[in-house]
């Protein structure tokens, strides 16, 4: 199993949207490495740590899994109604995938990125890097596991390592 971190800026899609919905599919990334991510390393089961960027507070606010693999084609790319349609992309030949993700849980409190930056345990996560700005990042087994202890997790399942 595999751990990751999915960003989203909460005035487009929100934990609790999430909740609400259940799962989605996780459309709009275009940006090749977090495609990358999607599509070749991303499995079903893996653990999804939910972050609300340019929030007040950003932070972790949510838990989930990833409930399809990648080899879905991302339907944003081909409306073009869409900010995300990309007119390189074809039905034939789909420049960007997307997984589908499932909620387990809304935090209830948002782990900060001051809680984050504070933690001594957590000085490997992507998300603290100087220059990480992508939408999509692995996180190791031992940090989920923190994040979810910080967040006072009731969901065990993906916590395990």
């Amino acid at each position: 199993m595999n751990y990751w971190l999915m960003k989203s800026e909460p005035e487009t899609y929100s934990v609790e949207a999430w909740r609400k919905d259940k799962k989605t599919l996780w459309t709009g990334v275009r940006n090749y490495q977090a495609r990358n991510f999607m599509t070749q390393e991303m499995k079903q089961g893996d653990g999804v740590l939910f972050y609300h960027s340019n929030a007040e507070p950003s932070g972790v606010a949510g838990l989930g899994r990833v409930s399809s693999d990648g080899s879905e084609s991302d339907p944003t790319q081909f409306d073009k109604k869409s900010d995300f349609y990309d007119p390189k992309a074809t039905r034939d030949k789909p420049i960007w995938g997307c997984v589908e993700v499932s909620w387990l849980e809304s935090f209830a409190r948002v782990v900060s990125l001051q809680d984050l930056r504070a933690n001594p345990k957590l000085t490997e996560l992507g998300v603290l890097k100087k220059g990480s700005r992508l939408s999509i990042l692995p996180v190791t087994p031992k940090d989920f596991k923190e994040i979810c202890r910080m967040a006072g997790s009731k969901t065990e399942l993906l916590a395990k390592t």
